[in-house]
């Protein structure tokens, strides 16, 4: 199992890098949507809400069943499903069948974390960090490439080209996968039971909570610099082309997953966070000084994405570790996490922005990573205390004989 695991990592990744970018091909084209069916200007936002709006309700209520049903079967079925979704997208003629389309496409993409938590689950525990991170550089990848490959797509053929290839892939993938990938036993389990434990879990567990706190806080400061970045840099009238190529910087993310996991796997994981906190606070001195060079900017992106994405998947080595009967319900409640903080730094940096400026938009990005390395650090201490106050426990005398 273990040899065929290492052999399919690839395949995980590359299946992770294609369902992502279903959640992101609209936002390049959302004029484009609205010119073609009649969509208000307005209303145009409605279509990406839409979607994020389904990517969470999928983290909780789909992701878990990993630990319920056949692994395989569930992946299958989702990209069958998420084929389904992306032809309906292609396909719609009005703004209630547009939005249905989105919302399943937003559902069905959390096949990424199913992905995630079955490939965790087939790595050999030495190996799992390692695993992790080649599987998140795709998911990065995915995230990056689908704005650029969307509007490549669109300016040949149409926006809806874009989601039927899409589907396309995905039924592809469906089949491909079902040939590839192992069975796995299901769970006793019911559903509602599935969906409680999960709730229990990061309620009790210290360390799921900890790095769940600390998956809110780091990506609520990668949607701070993410969510805005484009208003000082269409200030400078920048083009569109020149401002998307920055989003660029983030591939230096996909390249920090890989050795993030392999420090982790040398038992390296509390000082590969710290290190990537310390840079995250860094990254944003330079990224103050964006607008008088855009070299600054691309170093301080480049440090910021390399920062975050070492965070995270040093995070999913460690939770996926505390409960490996629970991986999937650990994977999609951690992900919900993600999704909070992702939206509360997208709002938090547009009031900044009001208010503030860049230098706002700054100050509070700064302001949140140095809280996320504040968070780490007492979580460390207290960890260490509570391991160190274990080991010098002097075990119980002997009962006589």
């Amino acid at each position: 199992m273990v040899a065929r695991c290492n052999r399919i990592v690839p395949l995980f990744a590359l299946a992770c890098a294609c369902a992502v970018a279903t959640v992101y091909f609209a936002h390049p084209l959302l004029v484009t949507m609205g010119q073609d069916l009649g969509i208000a200007p307005a209303v145009l936002g409605a279509v990406v809400t839409t979607t994020q709006i389904g990517y969470g309700l999928g983290l909780f209520l789909l992701v878990p069943l990993g630990d319920l049903v056949n692994r395989r079967r569930l992946v299958t079925a989702q990209f069958a499903l998420l084929a389904a979704a992306l032809l309906t997208v292609g396909t719609a003629s009005t703004l209630t069948v547009l939005l249905t389309g989105m919302a399943a496409v937003g559902l069905l993409a959390v096949v990424t974390q199913s992905l995630v938590a079955f490939a965790a689950s087939l790595a050999e525990p030495a190996r799992r960090g390692r695993v992790l991170g080649t599987v998140t550089s795709g998911v990065v990848s995915g995230i990056l490439v689908a704005r650029t490959v969307s509007g490549v797509v669109s300016d040949l053929a149409g926006w809806r080209a874009v989601y039927l290839a899409a589907a396309g892939v995905c039924a592809l993938l469906a089949v491909t996968l079902h040939l590839a990938l192992p069975d796995t036993a299901p769970n006793p389990l019911r559903y509602g039971q599935l969906l409680r434990s999960t709730v229990r879990m990061f309620a009790c567990e210290p360390v799921l909570r900890a790095r769940s706190a600390l998956a809110v806080l780091v990506f609520a400061a990668f949607s701070v610099l993410w969510s805005s970045v484009t208003l000082p840099l269409s200030a400078m009238s920048l083009s569109h082309t020149a401002i998307g190529a920055f989003g660029l910087a983030g591939l230096a993310g996909a390249l920090a997953a890989s050795p993030a996991g392999r420090l982790h796997d040398r038992g390296l994981g509390q000082w590969t966070t710290g290190t990537a906190l310390g840079l995250l606070v860094l990254s944003w001195v330079p990224l103050a000084l964006t607008q008088r060079s855009l070299w600054a900017l691309a170093v301080g992106a480049v440090l910021l994405d390399l920062a975050v994405q070492a965070v995270h998947v040093t995070n999913q080595s460690m939770i996926y570790a505390v409960r490996q009967d629970a991986g999937s319900r650990v994977i999609g409640g951690y992900m919900v996490f993600h999704s909070i903080g992702s939206g509360t730094g997208a709002i938090a940096a547009t009031a900044a922005y009001s208010v503030g400026g860049w230098p706002g938009v700054c100050a509070l990005g700064a302001a949140i990573s140095l809280l996320a390395l504040v968070v780490w650090a007492v979580h460390a201490r207290v960890h260490a205390n509570r391991v160190s106050s274990t080991d010098t426990v002097s075990p119980a005398p002997a009962p006589p004989v």
